[in-house]
């Protein structure tokens, strides 16, 4: 197909969502009863250092690992379920409105609009459909014949893996990468933000925003929804007193860790969304 047509590339945690996506959904996935308190916990803890403070790409892969393996013997099915019903409380919260404007403007503009994210299809084609994207891509969990994950990872997006997943997107659809558009908020997607003709640093975490000012890349920072809606991904205090006993079993430096972890969730998952429809 030839390449005539223009993409803009999103890049979806912490870049559309002011917080990681499985975060947002570990406690509906709780309460469900598809996930325990100790393996909420666990989840928690392993995923901390990456909200407050990114990851690169050992550590990222290592953290993909982890919460595949969290999910082996869950039915896919169940997964999707729970999603679905959780699109409303845990994830419409957590948008940026900037990143709904982007959205719409590039639409406006004859732009596809493309997610691509390193979490797992089951949440993001649903969060893809919720902003209006026009398809997504992203990593792959395995599952067995009987629609059970297996705690391993079919297919990684994390970071440089996203540029393949670019590139034949755009064969696909016959995108003009050098014309296209990319947004992200990690340093580790830098790959992903050379692969296109317009770069922007979104949120950008340090090193990305020194090399967003040295390249001259515009940067975006979104003003973070203001008001707190525990529903959107804030660990529940009952969650946290039924985990502690298993956290104590790990040391209790995790006890410490999972109450700033609390904390951080309360903080990044809150506040109401304009939602500006598809016109």
């Amino acid at each position: 197909m030839a390449a005539t047509r223009t993409a803009a590339y999103f890049d979806l945690d912490k870049t559309v969502l002011a917080t990681s996506t499985t975060f947002a959904l570990s406690v509906p996935m709780r309460r469900s009863g598809l996930i325990s308190a100790p393996t909420l916990a666990r989840g928690i803890v392993v995923q901390l250092p990456y909200l407050l403070f990114g990851a690169d790409g050992e550590q990222g892969t290592r953290l993909m690992n982890q919460i595949a393996a969290m999910c082996a013997g869950i039915e896919r099915a169940g997964i999707e379920r729970v999603v679905a019903e959780a699109m409303a409380t845990a994830i419409e919260p957590a948008i940026y409105a900037e990143a709904m404007d982007l959205i719409e403007a590039h639409h406006q503009a004859g732009h596809d609009v493309v997610i691509v994210s390193a979490s797992t299809e089951e949440t993001v084609l649903p969060i893809a459909r919720l902003v209006g994207a026009d398809r997504a891509v992203a990593s792959r969990m395995e599952v067995d014949a009987e629609g059970r994950f297996t705690g391993r990872v079919e297919r990684s997006l994390m970071h440089g893996a996203k540029v393949p997943a670019l590139e034949a997107d755009a064969v696909e659809h016959g995108i003009d990468l050098s014309s296209s558009w990319a947004y992200s908020d990690s340093v580790s997607d830098l790959p992903m933000l050379q692969a296109v003709g317009h770069p922007v640093a979104v949120n950008p975490d340090r090193d990305l925003r020194r090399h967003a000012t040295e390249a001259g890349w515009p940067v975006r920072d979104f003003e973070p929804p203001v008001r707190v809606a525990r529903q959107a991904g804030a660990v529940a205090l009952e969650d946290v007193r039924e985990a502690l006993p298993e956290l104590w079993k790990v040391g209790a430096a995790a006890v410490g860790l999972l109450a700033v972890g609390a904390a951080a969730a309360w903080a990044v998952t809150s506040g109401p969304v304009r939602l500006s429809p598809r016109r």
